[in-house]
């Protein structure tokens, strides 16, 4: 009967924090728990189900309530939109289109990845390293969005920087959205553990400044996202080559332009490359 009880509490404080999320907040000090992180730790093997609401709102921006936009920029740079207006740019290193994000995250591993002078008007910058030494540790609210982070190490001539890179997990409309940044090492059980389920994941396809390519693959085969956006593609590797890499393993698209427009409903049903204008 205890083990039952136990049990119960379990998947309903699960459920609450689903639906917690799906509230919207307002301040970056609100207390909302990952979603993504806690029911990947929590409820292991469980299959993960969207529901449809009976009524969607439409924003200004074009997007319903459960609705993610994603747009590739350049190089490492992706610009992530939500419904209710936070839009969040990628490895910022001062440009993001024709738009001054709410939100940049940044990693330390080249010139290209961050700017030491973003624009005054961004709200929210979020570098991926201590600037003072030490790990980078982002737990933040915006309006409809969660950012955090879970560090990786820079390696570079043979040494090993620690927590200079981050992954950025954005939760978003029930989705779980991750940028894996400059990541160079392979990725523990415990690395696996904080970053929890993601849905879309934005990884590096260079094959020779970051991860080989056979090492993302098996991070991509680990973590059975839905999408698969790449990036970072240097001319060492092209998509055609790591799509090729991943085999009958995923699906693929190429898209006319830069934008995708994701939600819960609308996700592939097998895991899908999709290859954005422009990379």
């Amino acid at each position: 009967m205890a083990c039952r009880i136990r049990i119960a509490a379990l998947v309903f404080g699960a459920l609450g924090t689903v639906l917690g999320f799906l509230s919207p907040a307002v301040a970056q000090t609100d207390p909302r728990p990952s979603a993504c992180a806690a029911i990947a730790q929590s409820l292991p093997g469980v299959t993960y189900a969207s529901f449809e609401p009976a009524s969607v709102a439409v924003t200004p921006a074009s997007l319903n309530t459960y609705e993610v936009r994603i747009t590739f920029v350049t190089h490492s740079t992706y610009l992530i939109e939500s419904a209710a207006g936070v839009t969040i740019a990628t490895d910022y290193a001062g440009y993001a289109g024709q738009t001054i994000p709410r939100v940049v995250t940044m990693n330390r591993a080249h010139s290209t990845h961050y700017t030491d002078f973003p624009d005054p008007a961004i709200e929210y910058v979020l570098r991926g390293w201590g600037p003072e030494g030490g790990k980078a540790k982002h737990h933040v609210v915006v309006d409809d969005v969660l950012v955090r982070n879970v560090t990786t190490d820079i390696v570079r001539g043979g040494l090993r920087l620690p927590d200079t890179n981050s992954i950025f997990i954005f939760e978003i409309a029930g989705l779980c959205i991750g940028h894996l940044g400059h990541l160079h090492h392979a990725l523990t059980d415990g690395h696996f553990a904080e970053i929890g389920r993601l849905d879309v994941v934005m990884v590096p396809i260079d094959g020779g400044l970051t991860l080989s390519l056979d090492g993302m693959a098996e991070i991509i085969d680990r973590l059975r996202s839905s999408v698969i956006l790449p990036m970072h593609a240097r001319g060492w590797a092209t998509p055609a080559d790591f799509i090729a890499l991943l085999g009958d393993k995923v699906d693929h698209k190429f898209l006319d332009g830069r934008t995708v427009t994701l939600s819960l409903n609308s996700l592939p049903s097998r895991p899908t490359v999709i290859v954005p204008r422009g990379l």
